[in-house]
């Protein structure tokens, strides 16, 4: 049978100790001294206790951890001298069963790392979903992983072990985070979708109304009417909008949908039972992704969500408000130069002039919409009127380090740094790398190679300022010519308004400075601006809330990063959720990564928070 949170809380010491028994490998006095912390009310709140106690023990308890655990397929797989828990991790992953090369492979990748690093390799081999990972993927991360820097390594290890004292301590509990794992396998699912070029690579590249862009589209609206919204919709910007009604008057909160109704793509549940006085919660986010990037970025937003309405549908509940999850067509600004295109269509600040930029085809994106079969008239009618809204709420993975290397699973947002980009170009003169001497040369890349170090020292002097020189082309380039022109980007973010503004001054100044200086001439657009967006107070405490009853600690942070709830903040309260990333929360790369156990606690958290308003409502 299954153990319980009850069952542990009350055992005494030692009973309590067998319970948690092999959780880390040969060492019960992780366990022992996170048991003095009892009771605990979650399973969140043992695993993070468990964790703050490896934190705290100093670096040689923990490399003793790490060199407790055996190699993967190593010599105590070979001898069977593994733990139980190992013995199942290594079999379920497959590595009981090794063709010769690939176990000479591991081997060799084996003592590399011993050597390098001095402990052996530690990876959750069951992986974010805890179902196990292949052969490849866990040969992959190996390859990987024997180059990274030593301190950077161990504190991997350590992240790995967590992981895998988390699954195990999953398995004593009869735990299986369902919800995680269904909003996991949607991400993995949408994924198979991609740009041509990318595709065929197994990179994932997703950008404004291409084939993969609207097939995502599809499947999104399709699942939606799985999980029982009354109204689907793709609108005339590409917005996949789903709508949970409220309850009608007198229907009560818990009512469910009548018998045999039908709900049609996009089609209107009947009139009557419309609640035409309730407002709605806003929520969702964006399903296209920058060029090579991660499954998750944006994507949990939208899924999380639904995940909360299937559960409402499916014991026929309605609450006294209704839920609008909008899929955001367009927020990275990756085919045109019009980010948040999806979003600002809500808050009234679609640009009619986007309609003429074209992209790097040619293809304008009215083509594009034309080509979409969206009708361009309506666009006006997507803004939203805010009296119709209790606000609007995001959960996003962070797209950093932050909580993942604190251990923590959820973060809470207060605000959301401001943002500028522009993209320009530094104008030269081309001429012979050969006979031109280096003080007659007028080389536009050697500019912006000197701006790119400029823009770096400048943003780190604030502290808590980034600023990136993403793009960097030299057209028509030769290797045997002095560049006469280059293109780049500069992406400057900072915590207010104020910080962003004086950076940017100051680097535009730079930037000027080094064309005069060089005798180059340049040009620049600014191609979008978004205001900072602090979280309202009572929707971040709403947030809190939610965290503190699942156990987890509260981490209060800034988004670094832009979000489409930055655009709703400009007619409504939002807030939002971080969810903790792996792979040091990498984001915009294909390493990005999430367990279903955090996507669990996200789902959890949201529903928390619409039981919070419908307790409100009362």
């Amino acid at each position: 049978m299954p153990l319980t949170l009850d069952q542990l809380n009350a055992a005494p010491l030692s009973e309590a100790l067998q319970m948690l028994d092999g959780l880390y490998e040969h060492s019960p006095w992780i366990a022992e001294r996170a048991l003095a912390q009892r009771p605990f009310a979650s399973l969140a709140q043992l695993k993070h206790a468990m964790t703050r106690v490896l934190d705290e023990a100093g670096i040689e308890p923990q490399l003793a951890l790490i060199r407790a655990h055996p190699e993967l397929a190593g010599k105590a797989m070979v001898s069977k001298t593994l733990t139980a828990e190992s013995t199942n991790e290594q079999t379920k992953a497959g590595l009981t069963n090794c063709t010769p090369e690939e176990f000479a492979h591991i081997q060799q990748l084996n003592a590399d790392y011993n050597a390098r690093f001095g402990f052996p390799f530690i990876l959750a081999v069951r992986g974010p979903r805890g179902t196990g990972l292949t052969k490849a993927q866990i040969i992959e991360a190996f390859e990987r992983r024997v180059h990274g820097h030593p301190d950077f390594e161990r504190a991997e290890c350590l992240r790995n072990i967590h992981r895998i004292a988390e699954i195990r301590l999953n398995d004593k509990f009869g735990f299986e985070p369902v919800d995680g794992r269904r909003v996991w396998d949607w991400q993995e699912k949408l994924a198979q979708h991609s740009d041509p070029g990318y595709a065929e690579k197994g990179q994932l590249t997703v950008t404004y109304l291409t084939d993969a862009h609207r097939a995502c589209a599809q499947r999104i609206s399709h699942w939606m009417k799985d999980c029982g919204f009354d109204e689907i919709e793709i609108d005339a910007v590409g917005n996949v909008v789903g709508r949970y009604h409220p309850a009608t008057e007198g229907e009560g909160f818990a009512a469910g949908p009548p018998q045999g109704e039908t709900r049609p793509l996009g089609g209107q549940r009947p009139a009557q039972r419309r609640s035409m006085g309730a407002k709605y919660l806003m929520t969702g986010s964006h399903y296209d992704t920058v060029r090579n990037g991660g499954k998750y970025d944006g994507r949990l937003g939208i899924f999380v969500p639904m995940a909360c309405v299937q559960k409402l549908h499916a014991a026929g509940r309605r609450l006294p408000f209704g839920i609008e999850v909008v899929g955001f067509a367009e927020e990275e600004g990756q085919r045109y130069k019009a980010t948040f295109l999806g979003s600002g269509a809500l808050t009234g600040h679609f640009e009619p002039a986007w309609l003429d930029q074209k992209d790097a085809d040619g293809i304008t994106m009215r083509e594009a919409m034309q080509h979409a079969g969206l009708c361009i008239d309506d666009i006006p009618k997507l803004q939203r009127d805010p009296a119709q809204y209790l606000g609007f709420i995001e959960v996003h993975i962070e797209q950093g380090p932050v909580l993942n290397e604190l251990n923590l699973p959820l973060g809470i947002v207060t605000s959301i740094n401001g943002s500028v980009r522009y993209v320009g170009e530094v104008i030269g003169v081309a001429s012979h790398a050969g006979t031109t001497p280096m003080n007659r040369r007028r080389d536009a890349a050697a500019a912006v190679a000197e701006l790119i170090l400029c823009v770096e020292q400048r943003a780190a002097q604030d502290g808590d300022s980034v600023a990136t020189v993403g793009m960097l082309q030299v057209p028509n380039g030769s290797i045997n010519v002095v560049p006469g022109s280059c293109k780049f980007s500069l992406d400057m973010r900072a915590p207010t308004n104020a910080q962003r503004d004086a950076l940017a001054q100051d680097v535009l100044a730079k930037l000027n400075e080094i064309c005069e200086r060089r005798g180059l001439r340049h040009t620049l657009e600014e191609t979008m601006r978004a205001a900072a967006a602090p979280s309202a107070p009572e929707w971040q405490a709403r947030w809190e809330a939610a965290a503190t009853a699942l156990g987890v600690p509260l981490h209060r942070m800034t988004s670094g990063a832009g979000h489409d709830a930055m655009k709703l903040h400009e007619i409504m309260p939002q807030a939002m959720l971080f969810v903790r990333g792996e792979n040091s929360g990498i984001s915009h790369n294909p390493l990005e990564s999430s367990t279903a156990d955090d996507m669990d606690l996200a789902v959890k958290a949201f529903d928390h928070v619409l039981h919070q308003l419908t307790t409100e409502a009362h």
